[in-house]
C-alpha cells in the first residue's frame, strides 16, 4: 500500500492547542461553514501556524482536525450515555467543546454522514495511526482491534449513534426512536450549507480579456479625440497666421504706395501678395539688410513696370517682417540651421604648429561634490575632446581624488568647500577663457554661495559663463546673479525651465507654446542666451528662436547635459573671440556657440546609438566627439 505523506507526524500538545486556537477563530469557522471546497481555508490555517513557528502542510492540518473531531464526537456520545466518563478519550475535549458547541457547532450526524458519503470516507479510522499514544502527544490509545460499524437509516432525519465499550472491544449500533426523542434536544439542528459559485478558470479569463479589450477601446477613443482636437487647434492657428500675414501685406502695400516719391514715377507701386509660408533668410542676407546701427534698412519699393521689374528680394520689408514673425512664433527652418552651422565653422580656430599650449582655450568647471563626481568629469573631458587645451575642475576635497582617478588629463583643484574658496578660485580666473558652473555642484548652501561669488567675479572679468544643472537652481533662487550678462548661457531641461519660468513670471507656463515661453524667459533675464533641451533644442537670445533639429536618438542617459555644457564652454570662448575679430556680426556669438554645442551633442548621441543601441552611455558618446565634430564642422 502506498504510504501517505500526511501520516506518521506526531503532534505535540502545544502544537495541537495552537492549531485548535487558529481553527477556532471566527473567520476560519465561517469559511469552513460556507464552503464545501475548503482547501484554501486549510492553506490559510497552515500559513498562520507557520507564522507561530510550527511548520505543517495544509493536508496535515486537515487530517489532524478531522481526527480531533472524531475523538470529540465519540467522547461526546459516550458522555451522553455514561455520565461524562468518556471525555478522557479526547484530551482536548474542553477546547473542542467551546469551538463546536455553539450555534455554528458541529452536527454529529452531519459529520458522520458527510464522512461516509464524501471524500473523507476514504480515510476512515485508519488515520488514527497518527494519534497513537506517546509521550509527545499524551493522548489515550484507542484499541486497534476495535471495529466501529457505522449504520445509517434511510430516513432523512439523522439518528445519533450509540457507543458501547466491552472487554472484546467497542461496537456502534443505532438508537431506537425513544433514544432519538430523548436526545433530540441535545443535538444542534442541521443548517444548510452555502455553496459558492464555482467559476471555471476559462470563464474568469474570458471576463478579464473582455474588460481589458473594453478599456483599450476606451483609451484609443480618447486618444483619437485628443488628436482630432490637436488638429483643429493647429488648423485654427495656421488660419490666424495667414490672416495676420495678409494684414501685414496690406499694411506694407499702403505704406509703399503713400511714399512721397511714388507719384513721380509712371508706374505705381505693387504689393506682392503674402506668401503662404514665410521665406527663409540667411544670416548673410540679414547682415546686408542691417545698417550701421544694427536696424533693418528699407530698400526702394518694387514697381510693376516691365522695363524695371525685379523680383521680391529677401531684403524686402515684408519679407523681413514675415521672417521676424515666424522666428518669434514657430520653429526655424532647415535653411536657417545650415546658415548657423556655417557660422559655427567660421569660429573654429585652425590647428597650426605656431600655437602654444592654452591658446585654444582653458576652461574651468565649478562643481563636483562627494555625491556627484561624474558630472564635472563629463563636462571637463568633453571640453578637452572638443578642442580646449586645458580643463580645470574646482571641486570639494572629498570629490577631488575620485575625479582625478577618472582621467590624468584633468587639472583638479580641491578648494570648493574650503573657507577661502572664492579667493582660491579667483587666482585662476585670469587664466581661464570660459567657465561652466553647475555640473555636480549639489545644493549645499555654502557651495551655492561660493558659486555665486565666483560668477560675480567672472562677470567682472568678462568671461563667458555657461550655467547648467544645480547652477540653474541657484539662478532660480537669485536670478540677478546672471541676469543681463550677455556672455551668459543657461541650459535648462524641461523641469528646470518650468521652475525658472514660474519663479520669474509667477504664473504657470503655457505648455502648448514653448517657443513663446523661451522668448519670454530670455527677455525677462535681460536677453540672456537660453537653451531649452528637448526633442528639438530651442535656442534664443530674446529676439529670434533657433531650433536645432540634428537627428539624435531615443536614448536619454545621465551625463548628456554635462557633455553639452562642457563643449558649449569651449565654443563660447571661440565664438566671442571670433566676434571680437569681426568674423560674426549678424548673430549673437552665444547663440552660435549654443547651436554648435547642441548639434555636436545630438550627433554624438546618434553615432553612439548606432553602435551600442539601448546600452548607449555618455562615455560612449564622448568617444564619438572627434568623428562627430569632423562630420559637422570640418567636412
Amino acid at each position: 500500500m502506498q504510504a501517505n505523506s500526511t501520516r506518521g507526524f506526531l503532534w505535540s500538545d502545544v502544537e495541537t492547542r495552537t492549531l485548535l486556537t487558529i481553527w477556532g477563530e471566527q473567520d476560519i469557522q465561517a469559511a469552513l461553514d460556507g464552503n464545501f471546497r475548503n482547501s484554501f481555508v486549510y492553506r490559510d490555517v497552515s500559513r498562520r501556524l507557520g507564522a507561530m513557528g510550527f511548520e505543517r502542510t495544509p493536508e496535515q492540518c486537515r487530517v489532524r482536525i478531522k481526527s480531533l473531531k472524531r475523538q470529540y464526537l465519540l467522547a461526546k456520545e459516550g458522555n451522553l450515555r455514561n455520565n461524562g466518563q468518556y471525555h478522557k478519550i479526547c484530551k482536548f475535549y474542553d477546547i473542542m467543546e467551546r469551538i463546536l458547541s455553539g450555534p455554528a457547532g458541529l452536527d454529529p450526524g452531519e459529520f458522520m454522514e458527510s464522512g461516509a458519503a464524501g471524500e473523507e470516507a476514504v480515510d476512515g479510522l485508519e488515520e488514527d495511526g497518527e494519534d497513537v499514544y506517546s509521550e509527545s502527544t499524551g493522548e489515550y490509545p484507542y484499541p486497534a482491534e476495535t471495529e466501529v460499524k457505522l449504520e445509517y437509516p434511510t430516513v432523512p432525519i439523522p439518528i445519533p449513534v450509540k457507543v458501547t465499550v466491552g472487554n472484546s472491544g467497542a461496537s456502534v449500533r443505532p438508537h431506537t426512536s425513544s433514544h432519538s426523542a430523548s436526545h433530540s434536544s441535545v443535538r444542534a439542528p442541521k443548517r444548510p450549507r452555502k455553496r459558492r459559485a464555482n467559476f471555471p478558470m476559462e470563464k474568469l479569463m474570458e471576463q478579464f480579456l473582455e474588460q481589458s479589450a473594453q478599456a483599450e477601446d476606451g483609451f484609443y477613443r480618447m486618444e483619437e479625440q485628443r488628436l482630432q482636437a490637436e488638429d483643429r487647434r493647429r488648423e485654427a492657428e495656421h488660419a490666424r497666421e495667414l490672416h495676420m500675414l495678409q494684414m501685414l501685406g496690406q499694411m506694407f502695400s499702403s505704406i509703399s504706395s503713400s511714399r512721397p516719391g511714388s507719384a513721380a514715377t509712371p508706374c505705381k507701386t505693387a504689393a506682392a501678395p503674402p506668401p503662404a509660408r514665410a521665406p527663409v533668410i540667411s544670416s548673410a542676407s540679414l547682415s546686408h539688410a542691417r545698417g550701421p546701427s544694427g536696424h533693418l534698412k528699407r530698400p526702394p519699393p518694387q514697381t510693376d513696370c516691365s522695363s524695371q521689374h525685379t523680383p521680391l528680394s529677401s531684403t524686402d520689408p515684408q519679407t523681413l517682417v514675415f521672417e521676424r514673425y515666424y522666428t518669434l512664433g514657430s520653429t526655424s527652418h532647415k535653411g536657417m540651421d545650415d546658415d548657423v552651422l556655417s557660422l559655427v565653422k567660421t569660429i573654429i580656430p585652425p590647428l597650426t604648429s605656431k600655437k602654444h599650449k592654452g591658446q585654444d582655450g582653458r576652461i574651468g568647471i565649478i562643481g563636483g561634490c562627494q555625491d556627484y563626481t561624474g558630472a564635472p568629469y563629463f563636462a571637463a573631458i568633453a571640453a578637452l575632446k572638443v578642442g580646449a587645451d586645458l580643463s580645470h575642475v574646482f571641486c570639494t576635497k572629498d570629490a577631488a581624488t575620485v575625479i582625478k582617478s577618472y582621467s590624468p588629463e584633468l587639472i583638479v583643484h580641491p578648494v570648493l568647500d574650503s573657507p577661502n574658496a572664492v579667493e582660491e578660485i579667483e587666482k585662476w580666473l585670469p587664466r581661464l577663457h570660459g567657465l561652466v558652473v553647475g555640473p555636480g555642484l549639489g545644493r549645499d548652501d555654502f557651495l551655492l554661495k561660493t558659486a555665486k561669488e565666483v560668477i560675480e567675479r567672472s562677470k567682472a572679468r568678462d568671461i563667458p559663463i555657461v550655467i547648467d544643472a544645480d547652477g540653474l537652481w541657484l539662478v532660480t533662487q537669485q536670478p540677478s546673479v546672471i541676469q543681463g550678462y550677455q556672455k551668459g548661457i543657461l541650459t535648462p531641461n524641461f523641469m528646470e525651465f518650468t521652475r525658472l519660468y514660474e519663479a520669474l513670471h509667477h504664473e504657470p507656463m503655457d505648455s502648448s507654446d514653448y517657443q513663446r515661453g523661451v522668448l519670454q524667459l530670455s527677455a525677462a533675464m535681460g536677453n540672456l542666451t537660453l537653451v531649452l533641451k528637448g526633442e528639438q533644442d530651442l535656442i534664443t537670445d530674446g529676439s529670434r528662436v533657433f531650433s536645432c533639429s540634428v537627428e539624435g536618438s531615443g536614448r536619454r542617459c545621465g551625463g548628456q547635459g554635462d557633455l553639452l555644457s562642457g563643449s558649449m564652454g569651449v565654443l563660447a570662448h571661440w565664438a566671442h573671440a571670433a566676434s571680437t575679430a569681426g568674423m560674426i556680426r549678424s548673430v549673437n556669438p552665444s547663440v552660435v556657440a549654443a547651436f554648435g554645442a547642441c548639434s555636436l551633442t545630438r550627433q554624438c548621441n546618434s553615432q553612439a546609438f548606432e553602435k551600442h543601441g539601448r546600452s548607449t552611455t555618455t562615455s560612449d558618446m564622448i568617444q564619438e566627439i572627434g568623428s562627430a565634430f569632423k562630420k559637422l564642422f570640418e567636412s
